[in-house]
């Protein structure tokens, strides 16, 4: 008994592996792991509990720091070449959010976003699993000497060239 047809399963893991390539082409863990810490942060703000914190005018860093973490894990798998930078803003922002978003989110949205950057900052491209090119360069094959001139020493630049002999 068979499970499926073989010409299927190289369709099937073409299309995953074009998935997978894309995904570890860029920090896409780390970025989800960011937007989900602001979004979190962003859904205790409107909890209705009534020890909720709104500091400033109408708490206005209460929800401008989630909202750029939102937009900085975005910015993670859409840019993986600006990727430092985005995770310095969410390290910094996930430390803000302790004082301006309800304890970072009660807590679970700063470790987010904190655990998040960490992995951006950490994140390097993987160079060697790269597809193999059409043709491989090939080695030089063996050379033999075809007369004694080839094989001759070359003389060194210290020693003066022999004077040339004249004829006449």
């Amino acid at each position: 008994m068979t499970t499926g047809t073989p010409e299927a399963a190289p369709a099937a893991r073409r299309s995953g592996g074009r998935w997978r390539r894309w995904r570890r082409g860029r920090p896409f863990t780390a970025g989800v792991l960011v937007a989900l810490g602001g979004a979190e942060m962003l859904v205790t703000l409107r909890a209705p509990l009534g020890v909720l914190l709104h500091i400033g005018p109408q708490g206005l860093a209460a929800y401008l720091v989630p909202i750029i973490l939102v937009i900085c894990g975005v910015l993670l798998v859409a840019t993986p070449q600006q990727r430092v930078f985005y995770a310095l803003v969410t390290l910094v922002l996930g430390l803000v959010s302790w004082l301006t978003s309800n304890l970072g989110g009660f807590l679970v949205g700063m470790l987010l976003a904190l655990v998040g950057g960490a992995l951006a900052f950490a994140w390097t491209p993987d160079r060697q699993r790269r597809p193999p090119a059409a043709e491989a360069p090939r080695p030089p094959a063996p050379r033999e000497p075809a007369d004694d001139a080839d094989t001759a020493p070359l003389p060194d630049a210290e020693t003066p060239a022999p004077a040339p002999a004249d004829q006449g």
